[in-house]
């Protein structure tokens, strides 16, 4: 067994700077804008191996390993998903039907200010609460830039409005998965959590107008975006503290959407808000048929949203939990039973120990020990669900089984590029984490006492997404780090575990994973430091205000942590 050592070098600055090398490598490469990402998701994972073994004493073997189980989650919890997302899409454009969900939109309103809430922030919430991962970015961006918005716009304001829903998304897996780590009742978490993103959620539209069109006309269309990011905020907030917490982000997403639908139809902008490219024929005339055209029928309209429809059956069969007074099995865990393989990797499965400062244990115990298998999930994966959703839209509306497999095969090669760098990414993401390098990172940040931990302890948990690339995985790593460090400072451990995941949302947007899945989403290969440049300072703003929300709840009103259930 080995056992990881958060302070090889027997001084934790220099520790933490080692530990932080290949993350800076992996982030300074890609801001340079002269390496593309695959190169730079190498650089930084060639650097973490090196560290590993060097510098924290990690054996060879399990570097590499630790390497290996990281691609192989990447494949198949990941690049699966992104890729059948964005092959639903395809199917959508090559169908024609995205040039009548176009128009839908368009239908609403004509202002571009308020697409772009309405895709980026409501629809792609939707996205976010059924599949979670890189789909929203990918078909949220993918649909502005078909809407006539700049691509780079377009990733920009989708990894912004990424936020606030991650905390539930997937149908609630991080929060699920923290309350497993933690040991922490899952609906006080998700309460607190509720009470922590609501005042984000209702901010986050008027934060997207404002980079699209300046706070001048921001404030010019007030009313819409005070009732969509309302909606979303009240049913967030309500749904997360009286319902539960799988469904949170579908229901705020609909809420929001039919807010928007109700609150567009009563109220117009005194000025419609275009780009100066804008034309007559590019979808911003309203909703009204150009010359020739015809105007949509309810039928129409239907059958062009209707693989979205399908996405979102599909994924709630596969996401839901089991209801065991029925008897049910979840669909996960049946087909996990029946077509997957999980084998353990010998030279690393329990094999490695957290230390005592993560653990609060002078001796490991079972629970302390890393387990390590390949996640080898070919249907219970989410993205077979996605897949299977495309797949019987494409044959719904009439594409053969064979120009399905060409328009794949075309949606694969041209997210070869993106595919190369979230291997990697992941594979830096895993041996960080089996070598205690992110603990070393987060422990960094323990050291700053009770009157600051509520805001560097929220920021533990930006810097965990940031790092993983996954709120869940984030949740995992610092969870437990939160729950030990608050009990030692006298914090509510509901509270910093429910920061951990709410401060972690905001680095969302950062994290180098998300940024190449919009890049390769709006044609903007190789633009990727570039995006992270421009997306950067939002999301440290973001962050800011989130650790601010926190410290007021622990230090000023901590009546409004929920206690466990």
């Amino acid at each position: 067994m080995w056992i990881q050592n958060y302070d090889p070098r027997g001084s934790w600055p220099v520790s933490t700077l080692l530990a932080a090398l290949p993350v800076l490598t992996l982030l300074g490469l890609l801001v340079s804008g002269k390496v593309s990402a695959g190169k730079s998701a190498l650089a930084g994972l060639t650097l973490a191996c090196v560290m590993a073994w060097g510098a924290f004493g990690m054996p060879l073997p399990m570097v590499l390993a630790s390497a290996g189980v990281g691609m192989v989650f990447a494949l198949f919890r990941i690049v699966w998903l992104i890729v059948a997302a964005v092959f639903l899409y395809d199917l959508a454009v090559a169908t024609g039907q995205f040039e009548v969900m176009k128009r839908t939109i368009a239908g609403l309103s004509p202002d571009r200010r308020l697409q772009a809430v309405l895709v980026a922030f409501s629809f792609g919430a939707f996205i976010e609460g059924c599949a979670g991962f890189g789909a929203p970015v990918a078909i949220s961006a993918a649909f502005l830039v078909g809407l006539g918005f700049h691509p780079f716009q377009s990733a920009l304001l989708c990894l912004i409005a990424n936020t606030a829903p991650v905390a539930w998304g997937s149908v609630g897996i991080p929060l699920r998965t923290l309350s497993v780590v933690t040991e922490l009742d899952v609906e006080a978490l998700s309460a607190t959590a509720g009470r922590i993103l609501p005042i984000l959620s209702l901010l986050i539209p008027f934060w997207l107008v404002a980079v699209v069109a300046g706070l001048r006309a921001t404030l010019a269309v007030w009313p819409p975006l005070l009732v969509i990011g309302g909606a979303f905020a009240a049913v967030q907030f309500l749904w997360s503290n009286y319902v539960g917490f799988e469904l949170v982000d579908i229901a705020s997403a609909v809420a929001s959407m039919i807010a928007g639908v109700v609150v567009l139809h009563v109220w117009k902008p005194r000025d419609v808000w275009r780009f100066e490219h804008d034309g007559d024929d590019d979808g911003s005339r309203g909703g009204r048929p150009a010359d020739g055209q015809v105007a949509l029928s309810p039928r129409t309209i239907a059958r062009a949203w209707m693989p979205f429809a399908l996405l979102t059956v599909m994924v709630l069969i596969w996401g839901l939990p089991a209801i065991k007074p029925l008897g049910t099995t979840a669909t996960k865990d049946w087909l996990d039973a029946r077509w997957s393989w999980k084998p353990e990797v010998p030279v690393l499965h329990l094999q490695v120990a957290k230390g005592t400062a993560v653990t609060g244990r002078a001796t490991p115990a079972p629970a302390d020990l890393e387990k390590a298998v390949l996640d080898v999930v070919p249907l219970s994966a989410t993205g077979t669900a996605v897949f299977a959703a495309a797949v019987l839209s494409g044959l719904l509306l009439g594409v053969s089984p064979g120009s399905q497999a060409r328009i794949l095969g075309k949606t694969v090669v041209r997210m070869i590029p993106a595919i190369f760098a979230i291997l990697c990414m992941l594979a830096l993401g895993f041996v960080t984490k089996y070598s205690g390098m992110d603990a070393v990172l987060g422990l960094a940040f323990t050291r700053t006492g009770p009157l600051l931990y509520p805001i560097f302890g929220t920021l533990l948990g930006w810097l965990g997404v940031a790092l993983t690339g996954s709120d869940t995985s984030s949740n995992v790593l610092f969870g437990n780090l939160q729950k030990i460090t608050a009990t030692k400072l006298g914090l509510d451990p509901i509270l910093m575990a429910a920061a951990n995941s709410t401060g972690g949302v905001m680095g969302k947007m950062i994290d180098a994973q998300s940024i190449v899945v919009a890049a390769a989403a709006t044609g903007e290969d190789g633009r990727e430091g570039e995006i992270l440049r421009a997306v950067l300072r939002h999301s440290i703003a973001l962050v800011l205000m989130v650790g601010t929300i926190v410290w007021i709840y622990a230090h000023v009103t901590p009546w409004v942590v929920v206690a466990p259930r």
